[in-house]
Formats: C-alpha cells, sequence, structure tokens
C-alpha cells in the first residue's frame, strides 16, 4: 500500500513523504492492529467510539495516533475530545464547541478537520462549501481545537476523470480558507477505491482500510 501511495504521489509530481497512510481499522481486533504497528504503521482512523476506546486500551503500551472518521455525534464528544489526537468530520459549530470544552487540559488542543459535504447524499454528513468559512472562523477561536484542513467522502465513481472532480474541489476550498488566513496543512480524502485520483488532487492523508487489512468479516 505504501508503494501504491508513493507510486500515485510520484506521477503527480510530489514528493511520497507529503502523503501519509491513515489505516482504518473499524471492526479489526486489537492484535491485527498491533501487527500493523510492528509492521511500521501508526496511524489509525476508528468510526464506533465505543470500539475504538477498547482498542486504544488493549494497545496503549504502542505510540499510537488515533484519528476518529465516523459520524460525529453529541452524546459522544465527550469521549472523542478524551481519547483521540485527531477528528475527520467536524460538521457544526455546536459539537466543535463541545469538544474544545471537554478536551482535557492534559491533552494538546484536539486536531480537526471539517468534513465538507460536496453532494447531496442521504444519510452522510458535512457541511456545506458555502458554510465552511463560517465554521472555520469559528473552530479557529475555540482554544482546545486546532484547525488543520478539511475531508470529504463524495460518491463512488470509478472514473479516474470523475473521481477526481470532487477532490479538486475541496482543494480549492482548502486555498481559498487558507487565502482568508487559516494555516490548513491537510486535506484528507481518497480511499482504496480512489486515492490516487485523490493524490493527483493534493491529497496529505488517504484514509484506507480494505486494501491494508483485507475484506472485514
Amino acid at each position: 500500500m505504501l508503494e501504491r501511495i508513493a507510486a500515485a504521489a510520484r506521477r503527480a509530481g510530489r514528493d511520497p513523504a507529503g502523503v501519509r497512510l491513515l489505516a482504518v481499522s473499524k471492526q479489526q481486533p486489537a492484535g491485527i492492529v498491533r501487527a500493523a504497528a510492528v509492521a511500521g504503521q501508526r496511524e489509525f482512523g476508528e468510526n464506533y467510539v465505543q470500539e475504538a476506546l477498547a482498542k486504544a486500551e488493549a494497545l496503549r503500551d504502542l505510540p499510537l495516533v488515533w484519528h476518529f472518521i465516523g459520524q460525529l455525534q453529541a452524546n459522544k464528544t465527550r469521549d472523542v475530545a478524551g481519547a483521540f489526537q485527531w477528528v475527520h468530520t467536524l460538521d457544526r459549530a455546536r459539537l466543535a464547541q463541545r469538544l474544545s470544552d471537554q478536551r482535557p487540559h492534559y491533552a494538546g488542543p484536539l486536531d480537526v478537520l471539517l468534513q465538507v459535504k460536496l453532494a447531496e447524499e442521504a444519510g452522510k454528513g458535512g457541511v456545506t462549501a458555502d458554510d465552511a468559512p463560517a465554521l472555520a472562523e469559528i473552530v479557529a477561536g475555540l482554544p482546545r481545537l486546532r484547525l488543520r484542513g478539511l475531508m470529504c467522502i463524495p460518491p463512488p465513481e470509478t472514473d479516474e476523470s470523475r473521481q477526481r472532480e470532487p477532490f479538486r474541489r475541496l482543494r480549492e476550498l482548502s486555498a481559498e480558507l487558507s487565502r482568508r488566513g487559516h494555516a490548513l496543512d491537510t486535506l484528507s480524502m481518497g480511499m482504496s477505491a480512489d486515492l490516487e485520483a485523490a493524490v493527483a488532487e493534493g491529497a496529505t492523508v488517504v484514509r484506507v482500510g480494505t486494501a491494508v487489512f483485507g475484506p472485514r468479516d
């Protein structure tokens, strides 16, 4: 998988070191995650809070970085604020305020990404591109959060040119927010089926599960 990412970066004229692999470990047992960590992987993405808490406890002896990539709910923000180093799916001011208020003071600021909804899809979270600048201003003003960038989950496509279009829009939105004074350095976009398109459009983090761990049971 690392070679696939590196090859995609080279084709795009980018330094492969500028693209990080986030191994999506949801529904994978702690032993499998430990094996991936022993092989050198350090960053893992989890969708389900209770599963992630148990896994993090089982692997507390390892220097891992945990990313929350599931749909964020108000009744889970305290656990997310306490157990994760990154949140990729922030899309509402109320949730941002709760995360900031509940982030433990012994921990550093919580690194967050705004999830941007680039197409209307039932059941999928995200702030609209039009509303993202206002949300970015709110998040940037919260003391226990650090706004790092943007994330998207576009509708599935098989043609690479169509895959690239939403990733291009997210990159352009990130550039707009940077012009407004936000020091953004992270674009979380691309998964197993479309990471080449995402890397071509500037992804700095690709979220990959199946191609790392194999199919889930």
